[in-house]
Parts: structure tokens; C-alpha cells; sequence
């Protein structure tokens, strides 16, 4: 290991290999390193097929040394603290490294504090997440007997904003075709609409009908009783705290004052809040927000031209997924090389595309393609074959076998 590298990127996940990768295929003499701790590299978008019984936990793992790209040293190491000022960073181990350009995508962190008795219940209690063990997320849906089945996202951005709802949908089917009986299932989201494309939020809508599910708008989590088994909401536009979408059954909420409402559960599943990683939030490149401060079109820093950011740290108006990634990481690609040869950037600009693969059943999903503003940004050549807006079998097809295809075998290796 040196004290000075080319190129420096921070985090061995879906942006920091895709970066790597991309950046030796176009000049395979530049100098990289890759700066992440962790052993395992890990395939998430199929976490929500884990939770429902899909998907295989143990493929969605392989060691990261397999998805370093050939050429790029790898510091197997922790950041502790940024430098910009002088082109340098701090780690944990190996002391001060410095770059001539740095790429930051070390994804977020989970911030089990933000939602008081989570860190307490989560993993036990009937308190799941496909964000952190979706084996245990089956193991409850599998063995549900009835009662409430809660499913609920935090106030903050989080990564993958479909997957709390989906999960919701897998669980309701397969409570249907399992005749379980006596039971509710909610989705209590803090956000005012299911999805923010219209022309994905009306299938949606009709997919909560056709299951039954209690739609909660503007309801936030505030606080876990594990022990008692009660989640504890408050509305973030209290005149509409009773907005209930289908009446079924008693769901034995209670509203305390004005905004407060507690609600029985026996399965609770949420995505734990989420934030940046310490060393972004507590260095001078992040915003008002404590996410990285990126330009969203070239997605170079604000204030620091040699530095990029892609992936869920970065502060762009967009979701937070492993497709926003793959449109991201080619605008990094080609501005850091043309800085290099040209000293200024390139014309390739990121318009803010992302997808989420909505997975409304076993055998059914809607593909949700949009970019900044909530645009609808389907591709062209699959509009023509299939109806993206709609719920398909080939689209699930396409979410079990095809993507993770893609991702381990062109996605990892610079080739998409």
C-alpha cells in the first residue's frame, strides 16, 4: 500500500465497483484503490425476495476480493475522517492516503436510535427488516396466524423506497393463498401518495385494493413497545390522521391527542432510518442534511472539483437504488477521465433515472422507471414487448433471474 494514489474511492458496493471497473476498461494504466472494510459484498435488491420465501439468502453474498476489479488495490480498511482541503483522507488503520481525484460512494448507515425501542426489538419480537436479516422477515410471514401485520417505512430518505411496501404485497398474497384467517395487514407510510409516479401510483392503488391492505398516509413511526407488541405512529399532517383507505376489520388503533395513534401488531417490518456514514456527515463536503453535497447533473462536489459522489450518500433528488447507479457511475467515468486529459468534464450529464422494481405478488411486478422531477422514464425498447405500468410475470422473471444476472456478470465487471 502507498501514501498517494490516483484515484481513491471510497466504498467497495454496487457505485464504488462500477466505478472502478468502468474507469480501467476505458485506460487500464490508471492507479486505483479501494477503500472498505467489509469481506462480503453483498446483492441486496433480492433481500425482498429473501423476506418473502423467493430467493436464496446465502446468493445474494460473495466475497468482495471476487468483485475487486484486476488492477485495483483494495485497503481493507475503514475511513475515520475527511481531508479535502489537502486532497487527502484519514483510515482507521493505515493512516493518511492521499489522491489526486476521490470518489465517494460508501452507501448509508442504519440508525437504529432514530426510532425510539428499535434497536431494542429489532430481530425479535415480531420486529423485521429486509433491510438487515430478511430470513427472519419469512420466518414470521411463514408462521402468521393472524392478528395485525404492520409494515412501515422512517421520516428519512431511505435506500430502495419501494421495498417496505413491497414486502406488504408479497406477505398479503401469500397470507391469501395460505387462507390465513382473522388478520389485517397495513402499510403506514409517512410520505402522502403509495408512489410518487402516477402512472405506477394508480396499478399500485389497485394493488392494495385487490389485497385488502389499510393504506396509512402521513403516519410516521415514533416508537417500538416490543415487549407488548405495539408501534406507535404520529401523523405528520395531523387532519388527516384517520385517512383510511379500505375498512376491514377492527385494527384496534388508539389515538392519543391529536397526532399520537398506537397500534397492536404481530408482525412489524419497517426500514430502519437511514443516514450518511459518520465521516461524511461530520466532514465539510456534506449539506445542510448531512448527505454529500453533489452537483445532481455531473454529480462532481459543490466546492471541491476533484471529488465525485454516486450511490445512496449522495444528496440528489432521486431514489436511492442500485439502477439509479448504473446511470450515475458512467457520468463519474467520463468527468474524471476528461479531467484528466482535458481538465474540465465531460458532456455526459445523470438526469436523475432510477428504478424500482415493484414486486406486487409471487409472479407479478410493475417496473417503475423514472428520473428527476417524477418524470416516467420507461426504457423504449422494453415499452415495446411489455406494458411496464402494468403487473407481469416476465417482470418478476426479470427481478428473480435477470437482474442479479446482470449485476454479478456485467454490472460488477464495468460492462453496463
Amino acid at each position: 500500500m502507498k501514501d498517494k494514489y490516483q484515484i481513491v474511492i471510497v466504498g467497495a458496493g454496487t457505485g464504488g465497483i462500477m466505478t472502478a471497473a468502468q474507469l480501467l476498461r476505458k485506460d487500464k494504466n490508471l492507479e486505483i484503490a479501494i477503500i472498505d472494510p467489509s469481506e462480503t459484498h453483498v446483492y441486496q435488491p433480492a433481500w425482498t425476495l429473501v423476506g418473502g420465501g423467493a430467493f436464496n439468502f446465502e446468493k445474494t453474498k460473495r466475497p468482495t476480493s471476487s468483485v475487486i476489479p484486476s488492477g485495483v488495490t483494495w485497503i481493507k480498511d475503514k475511513v475515520a475522517s475527511l481531508e479535502p482541503e489537502t486532497s487527502s483522507l484519514t483510515t482507521e488503520k493505515s493512516g493518511s492516503i492521499a489522491y489526486d481525484y476521490l470518489v465517494l460512494a460508501p452507501g448509508l448507515v442504519y440508525d437504529l436510535d432514530g426510532i425510539e425501542g428499535l434497536r431494542a426489538s429489532l430481530g425479535k419480537n415480531g420486529v423485521c427488516s429486509n433491510y438487515t436479516d430478511p430470513n427472519y422477515t419469512w420466518e414470521l410471514i411463514k408462521n402468521f396466524k393472524g392478528g395485525n401485520a404492520v409494515f412501515t417505512q422512517p421520516i428519512t430518505p431511505i435506500k430502495c423506497g419501494g421495498a417496505p411496501q413491497k414486502i406488504a404485497y408479497l406477505a398479503a398474497d401469500y397470507f391469501i393463498k395460505n387462507k390465513i384467517k382473522n388478520y389485517e395487514v397495513v402499510f403506514a407510510t409517512p410520505g402522502s401518495v403509495i408512489f410518487g409516479v402516477k402512472e405506477f401510483a394508480k396499478t399500485l392503488m389497485e394493488v392494495i385494493f385487490r389485497y385488502g391492505i389499510h393504506f396509512k398516509p402521513h403516519y410516521a413511526p415514533v416508537k417500538i413497545d416490543g415487549e407488548k407488541k405495539l408501534v406507535y405512529f404520529k401523523s405528520v399532517a395531523p387532519e388527516e390522521n384517520q385517512c383510511i383507505i379500505n375498512e376491514g376489520n377492527v385494527l384496534n388503533e388508539e389515538f392519543h391527542g391529536e397526532s399520537e395513534i398506537v397500534m397492536p401488531y404481530e408482525i412489524l417490518h419497517l426500514a430502519p432510518p437511514q443516514m450518511a456514514p459518520d465521516f461524511i456527515r461530520n466532514s465539510s463536503l456534506a449539506n445542510a442534511q448531512k448527505w454529500l453535497d453533489v452537483d445532481i447533473l455531473s454529480l462532481q462536489h459543490l466546492r471541491h472539483k476533484n471529488i465525485f459522489g454516486l450511490g445512496d450518500v449522495a444528496a440528489l433528488p432521486t431514489a436511492k437504488t442500485g439502477a439509479a447507479i448504473r446511470k450515475q457511475a458512467p457520468v463519474v467515468v467520463e468527468n474524471i477521465l476528461t479531467l484528466i486529459k482535458e481538465n474540465k468534464l465531460g458532456h455526459t450529464i445523470y438526469e436523475g433515472y432510477s428504478s424500482c422494481p415493484l414486486v406486487t405478488g409471487y409472479g407479478k411486478m410493475v417496473l417503475a422507471e423514472f428520473k428527476y422531477d417524477n418524470v416516467r422514464d420507461s426504457d423504449p425498447l422494453l415499452s415495446k414487448f411489455v406494458d411496464t405500468t402494468k403487473e407481469n410475470w416476465s417482470m418478476w422473471i426479470l427481478k428473480k433471474f435477470g437482474l442479479p444476472y446482470l449485476y454479478w456478470n456485467k454490472m460488477m465487471k464495468g460492462k453496463m
